[in-house]
């Protein structure tokens, strides 16, 4: 079965994201777009998956809880569960590896949590823009004791990403990695060569709602659920993947 995907999208909870990106609108616009499977995934926490999965629900998407860590390295990483229960789990953890440092919404922005009815219950009050103890050695495993899988994110970006960080994508066993839709796939694949025989994902990494992916990258199997989608991002199911 062929699903269109968009697997790293923010809401309205991280500090960058605009706030009209509840969880009920983004959820909305991805299925306006055409998408069939998406993946919330905010800046270290996983609060406002459950409500996003609600909507995903209630409107046939295949929905994956997840997050953007970042490392110790200050290396972003996208992580993806096939449950929120494993989520949320796994959000708690990360949360005890984080700095105590008090949001400033004046400066970073604010950090909103929703229901599914689009209705805001409550803020988080620590700022979730830091960089978590966990470090990218340990990233992989860490998250596959939880059920999920693990993937650099944006690994072509001057930025927050494995290559500006340590200068390669490093062999911790990574079994695919994003590359933004502006990057050199031939020049990637020169300059490192841990992601010649990786699926090569492309998300949008929105922050706003006109951001969210279009259909345009798929993937192929045979079972549309997060369970195997989960298994293929971890190279233990066959699938084809496709940057559209």
């Amino acid at each position: 079965m062929k699903l269109y995907y968009d697997f790293h999208i923010h809401s309205c909870l991280s500090p960058c994201g605009d706030n009209d990106m509840t969880p009920h609108d983004l959820v909305q616009m991805a299925a306006i777009l055409g998408l069939n499977a998406i993946a919330l995934t905010d800046h270290n926490t996983c609060a406002n998956c459950p409500a996003a999965a609600e909507v995903a629900a209630e409107l046939g998407l295949v929905f994956l809880p997840g997050m953007e860590l970042c490392t110790a390295e200050e290396a972003h990483i996208v992580c993806l569960f096939p449950s929120v229960e494993q989520a949320l789990a796994f959000d708690a953890y990360i949360e005890s590896t984080l700095p105590p440092v008090k949001n400033r919404p004046d400066i970073f922005g604010e950090q909103i949590l929703c229901n599914a009815q689009d209705e805001q219950i409550g803020v988080k009050p620590n700022l979730l823009a830091t960089a978590s103890s966990v470090s990218v050695d340990d990233v992989v495993e860490l998250v596959r004791s939880y059920g999920g899988a693990a993937f650099p994110a944006h690994i072509d970006r001057p930025s927050y990403s494995v290559t500006a960080a340590l200068g390669d994508v490093p062999p911790v066993g990574f079994t695919a990695v994003e590359i933004t839709a502006r990057g050199d796939i031939d020049a990637l694949k020169a300059r490192h060569r841990e992601i010649a025989d990786k699926p090569l994902l492309l998300s949008s990494d929105a922050h706003c709602l006109e951001n969210i992916n279009e259909a345009c990258a798929y993937l192929e199997l045979d079972d549309p659920s997060p369970t195997a989608i989960i298994e293929a991002l971890n190279g233990l199911r066959p699938c084809t993947w496709s940057r559209g």
